[in-house]
């Protein structure tokens, strides 16, 4: 092997966090794809409910949001703005924390803190929305006799071959969450999301953690895995050259059994519902007595419709994790 190949994790690693990569471009995250956070501020809003709901269940009025993946700060300034406009949790303070990697974009609210790492031991929510699946993994191919090898990649134009054998800890993820046996089937070996997403859950002295991606679980593996490259809003090869984003779906049912706490599995579409965002259309007669009012719910019924979509952001994973509360008991995600 020269420098020109190495492993898809590797190649990842550096394309989208190293010095020259993608994800420390001024533009962000924004500026070549739209997320639930973009689509609609109705996404902060269900947020800032579930913070509240989050600071109930632990008994106080003063709690922590921890936005992991935080791009451009849009979501913590989001949920700030919710929580100062609306009658959500009057007198609740909170302390909202960015953690990104790229620096501090201009004109975020102030009062959002903006790390480089998550901080340790605070209670509240930890939130990461589009977060697992840019966490690099290595990609696995099944070759003509069935045996799970390393995919290797060319940094600079994308192109493939099989390596060695996948092994270890590796080989033991495989057989345990996404198996292959047929030649040309393919996964990405979803262990260092199970890892980054233990110790996310790990980092809270209480509260609740909640991770929303694109994801699939055992039952339903895709046969040729997921990865894909987006720019300008486009799919694209992906290319590790740090030209573009690469991501791919993640297994969240393995990143649940990774971190303490009781999790829950369920769509975007049944868990934004249960915190008020529902995409139903105001009722007709409202448009005589309030139209000015009228207008306005059925924009908002309209974003909501978007959140909730099936077949687009209503099918996205949540992964909501119960962690164990340092002054005793759980809190319920």
């Amino acid at each position: 092997m020269t420098d020109d190949w190495c492993r898809w994790r590797e190649a990842a690693e550096t394309a989208l966090y190293g010095e020259e990569g993608f994800y420390r471009r001024p533009e962000g995250p924004a500026g070549h794809f739209r997320t639930s956070v973009h689509a609609s501020p109705l996404f902060a809003t269900a947020v800032a409910r579930l913070l509240a709901g989050t600071a109930r269940e632990l008994g106080t009025d003063s709690v922590a949001l921890v936005d992991v993946g935080a791009g451009r700060g849009e979501l913590s300034a989001g949920v700030l703005a919710a929580l100062r406009d609306g009658n959500l949790a009057p007198g609740l303070t909170v302390r909202a924390y960015a953690v990104e990697i790229a620096p501090r974009p201009p004109g975020l609210d102030p009062a959002v803190e903006w790390c480089a790492e998550i901080p340790q031991g605070v209670r509240g929510l930890l939130f990461a929305n589009e977060w697992l699946d840019n966490v690099p993994t290595d990609i696995a191919e099944a070759d003509a006799d069935g045996v799970p090898r390393y995919v290797l990649v060319r940094r600079a134009d994308g192109t493939e071959r099989l390596g060695d054998p996948v092994a270890g800890a590796d080989a033991r993820w495989l057989s345990r969450w996404w198996p292959l046996s047929r030649p040309g089937g393919r996964a990405e070996i979803g262990r260092p999301r199970d890892e980054a997403w233990a110790r996310a859950v790990a980092s809270l002295a209480g509260g609740a953690a909640v991770a929303v991606d694109y994801a699939h679980v055992r039952a339903s593996r895709p046969p040729f895995g997921t990865l894909t490259g987006f720019r300008e809003g486009r799919e694209v090869p992906p290319v590790p050259d740090g030209s573009c984003d690469l991501t791919s779906h993640v297994a969240l049912d393995a990143c649940a059994a990774a971190a303490d706490g009781a999790a829950e599995l369920l769509d975007q579409r049944t868990a934004l519902r249960e915190l008020g965002i529902s995409g139903e259309r105001p009722p007709l007669a409202a448009a005589s007595a309030d139209p000015v009012g009228y207008v306005r719910a059925l924009a908002s019924a309209g974003e909501a419709a978007e959140l909730t979509a099936r077949g687009g952001l209503g099918d996205f994973g949540w992964l909501r994790q119960r962690v164990p509360d340092r002054e005793g008991g759980y809190c319920p995600a």
